[in-house]
């Protein structure tokens, strides 16, 4: 008989419920989330099981676990399954049944699993995501400082060439402690740039000539850096399944 098995996964352990063919639940299993014991347990379930977890931000290693045991992990919208469950109490054990009964139905609000290589490099467009929301609060605070005590440098942007020397001429206008916190400032910015060029360079080296990256470059934006954004969050035309959690406006966090 086919069993249809639903994973609620934690930080440091997953719950696993079983659900045969006819809507009947088995026992509850939780296991730790130690690499070696998660291997063992997924070896003693049926050949090429049909394993329902949901989307969260530590789905990755648990996929690849279950590919590699030859079971086929079936990734699902959190939210969306947790409203089709209609639970009003919820514990592990609940959860975990509710999504393999969504699994056997036929009505799990499945989502597109990217592959591996897809996952690891959506990490390097994070970096620069982060990197530059770090460079743009280190602005602020220097622009911040400049005026708490009306020092105004001329030009259109405070850390162009020939501002950046202005204001370096300017700077022992400030307090002692104000001024030594703009120079450390201006060197962090400096290393962030460096940074992020350096995430900008490895991003590109990972764009392929496609398709789809031709017709992003028809944005009215920053062609390449879309490009890269909308690719590796959301793929290629190539994709297995199509599904209707990701027809929704590109978020800033792929």
């Amino acid at each position: 008989m086919e069993q249809f098995i639903g994973c609620d996964a934690h930080k440091k352990f997953s719950v696993f419920v079983a659900v045969n063919e006819k809507g009947q639940a088995g026992e509850a299993l939780r296991v730790a989330h130690d690499r070696q014991l998660y291997r063992e347990f997924l070896e003693r379930l049926p050949a090429h099981s049909a394993i329902a977890v949901e989307a969260s931000g530590s789905y990755s290693w648990l996929v690849d676990e279950m590919e590699r045991s030859g079971h086929h992990p079936r990734l699902c919208n959190p939210f969306e399954a947790k409203r089709r469950m209609g639970l009003t109490n919820k514990t592990d054990k609940l959860d975990a049944r509710g999504l393999a009964i969504l699994l056997r139905n036929g009505t799990l609000p499945e989502v597109w699993i990217p592959p591996g290589e897809l996952r690891d490099q959506r990490e390097l467009l994070r970096l620069r995501i982060f990197l530059v929301r770090l460079r743009t609060r280190v602005k602020n605070r220097i622009h911040g400082t400049l005026a708490r005590y009306n020092i105004q440098v001329p030009g259109a942007d405070l850390f162009g060439v020939q501002a950046r020397l202005e204001l370096g001429a300017r700077l022992p206008e400030l307090p002692v402690h104000s001024r030594e916190a703009v120079e450390q400032e201006l060197a962090t910015l400096d290393f962030l740039e460096t940074q992020i060029d350096s995430a900008e360079h490895r991003l590109e080296a990972i764009m392929k000539v496609s398709a789809e990256a031709d017709l992003l470059k028809t944005l009215p934006c920053d062609a390449e850096r879309s490009q890269v954004c909308v690719i590796r969050r959301f793929g290629t035309s190539r994709r297995r399944r199509r599904c209707v959690w990701q027809r929704r406006p590109l978020p800033l966090d792929p």
